[in-house]
């Protein structure tokens, strides 16, 4: 068997893989703290014919080897961490984070996930949650009933008005965690990602200290996909198909002339 015919083989697999890391960037075009992933590409192992450095018939040394691949494959999608857009809202529970850094967020097993997604809300007992699945925001954080306006500072610390009563009371101060390799991080679904040991252990701070990014209020941060260089991604991908695909009936054109002429 050719080996060609192998090989555009594996070069197809690896673009319908890279289309689908493509779109699921499109359909998470407009989805808050999300991000982009992109596909690393490796070559496959190599047949040596010639070991680069070995001795040829006429008693020297080979300057360069003959090694044919045998393909490429997708070894790992890799998420880009890079600040998204900023939007305004009204919404005082609305957060974002400015720089490095995610939202702790407690799952109903126990388990710490994070998240860039600062969409918050407060469920019937006052406490901050997330919109989607009503996960509690760590450290939990249990706004009065008779609070009349809430305000997080750019270091996390959230504050309240009570009714009938003077000045503001502290409720309890928002953390940013950190990881080495952020992208080491494990996304599950509904914007959260949970610690490997890749991405490092956490490292709880302080807004705005150590490197840690700034919260703010009444701003979300939108995915970071740049809709116009997926599209390009898009195509690039889909031409790298169509020329595999193309050594494919170059192949079976080639055999079916062998046969022919047996």
């Amino acid at each position: 068997m050719i080996p060609a015919l192998w090989i555009s083989k594996t070069g197809l697999d690896a673009q319908q893989t890279n289309i689908s890391v493509t779109s699921n960037n499109l359909a998470n075009a407009t989805t808050v703290g999300y991000k982009r992933g992109r596909a690393i590409f490796e070559d496959l192992l190599y047949q040596k014919i010639n070991q680069p450095g070995g001795r040829s018939s006429a008693d020297s040394y080979l300057p360069e080897g003959l090694m044919l691949g045998a393909g490429a494959k997708v070894t790992a999608v890799q998420k880009q961490f890079g600040q998204g857009d900023v939007e305004t809202t009204d919404n005082s529970f609305d957060l974002m984070i400015q720089g490095r850094g995610f939202f702790e967020i407690q799952l109903p097993d126990g388990t710490t996930a994070y998240t860039r997604n600062g969409q918050f809300t407060k469920n019937e007992e006052g406490t901050i949650v997330t919109s989607g699945e009503g996960f509690p925001l760590l450290p939990e954080i249990q706004i009065p009933e008779d609070a009349t306006s809430m305000t997080v500072s750019r270091d996390g610390i959230v504050s309240v008005v009570i009714a009938n009563a003077t000045g503001s009371q502290e409720l309890g101060q928002i953390t940013v965690t950190d990881f080495i390799n952020p992208s080491g991080l494990e996304p599950v679904g509904d914007n959260l990602f949970l610690e490997t040991s890749a991405s490092g252990a956490p490292q709880q701070g302080i807004g705005g200290e150590d490197g840690m990014g700034y919260v703010r209020q009444c701003m979300l941060e939108m995915s970071n996909v740049k809709v116009t260089e997926e599209l390009v991604n898009l195509i690039q991908a889909q031409r790298v198909y169509e020329m595999n695909s193309k050594v494919l009936t170059t192949v079976d054109s080639m055999m079916g002339s062998l046969i022919q002429a047996v």
